[in-house]
């Protein structure tokens, strides 16, 4: 039978890091992963990021629907379609505002009976783990029902963050296994059990943001960026774009993360939507990000010249 594991965790948390170091090791292990991406906007980009690691056939994207309410009918169509084939293993990435409860709930209900039952693996930034203010609830929720929970961006706090942040997991889920993702044994997920830990209660639309992207133009420098980044308020908690820098033939990937880090990367190939800018959470809207695009342009109108 066929294990499902569904990768959870706030908004920059490190599922796509995550979604990474299992697809490699379960290839490295003789595996045959299928790769299902959500996101609110443009799932599609995200999943080029995958395309070094497994072909485009075994990764599905699902844009613009919840997994967790909305989408769950399509998710559970898409996992039922998933080709037979040996050593399958299927992961699926949910986007970073998802009631983990919720999709833990609604996924095992009607797919097909070679899957094994759903197990859930939450990803917890230790650095930022409960300083969401009002989205602490939200991420509080994220690892409830789950069977395991990796942290990440240990590199950036001391030994007593750690262990305070464990302790406070520990309250929220004492059934869970807590691991860093370096110390984490792929060969051992398929054999995790659901959890069965009692969740607590969690209103569902606060899990529910506005999302919206607006196509992004060439941009003269990596400096406008940057300035489009700063230029968009701390209530939105994740910025994405995709785009060309100067004269460069090749696209450029960024990400603002919700502590305000912003990362500029390579994008494999060409985004199959075309560039965009894209941002979640309250303030969402196409006039703002309109607005940063252009002020960003006007301040860096001499490298045009």
């Amino acid at each position: 039978m066929e294990a499902i594991i569904t990768v959870v965790g706030f908004l920059g948390a490190g599922k796509t890091t995550l979604l990474r170091y299992l697809i490699n090791n379960f290839i490295d292990k003789g595996w045959n992963p299928f790769v299902i991406l959500n996101d609110y906007e443009n799932a599609y980009m995200d999943a080029q990021h995958f395309t070094e690691q497994i072909e485009l056939k075994s990764i599905k994207a699902l844009s613009g629907s919840c997994i967790c309410c909305s989408g769950i009918v399509e998710l559970r169509n898409i996992v039922n379609r998933i080709p037979e084939r040996a050593n399958g293993i299927t992961l699926i990435e949910a986007n970073g505002t998802s009631d983990a409860c919720s999709l833990m709930e609604f996924l095992g209900v009607g797919i097909h009976e070679r899957f094994l039952p759903p197990i859930q693996i939450s990803v917890v930034d230790v650095k930022n783990w409960q300083k969401r203010d009002e989205h602490n609830d939200l991420e509080s929720n994220q690892i409830q029902v789950s069977s395991l929970l990796v942290l990440t961006h240990l590199e950036k706090v001391t030994l007593d963050r750690q262990t305070t942040v464990i302790n406070e997991l520990k309250t929220f889920n004492p059934m869970a296994k807590i691991v860093a993702m370096n110390d984490l044994d792929v060969s051992l997920l398929p054999e995790v059990l659901p959890s069965n830990n009692t969740t607590q209660m969690f209103d569902h639309l606060k899990s529910h943001w506005a999302s919206c992207s607006v196509d992004l133009p060439n941009l003269p420098n990596t400096n406008c960026i940057n300035d489009i980044c700063n230029a968009l308020s701390k209530s939105i908690l994740r910025v994405k774009g995709c785009t060309k820098i100067g004269r460069d033939e090749n696209y450029t990937y960024f990400e603002r993360n919700p502590d305000g880090e912003v990362y500029i990367r390579p994008f494999k190939g060409i985004p199959i939507t075309g560039a965009k800018l894209l941002t979640i959470g309250p303030g969402s809207r196409p006039l703002i990000l309109e607005k940063a695009i252009k002020s960003s342009l006007l301040k860096n109108s001499h490298y045009f010249n």
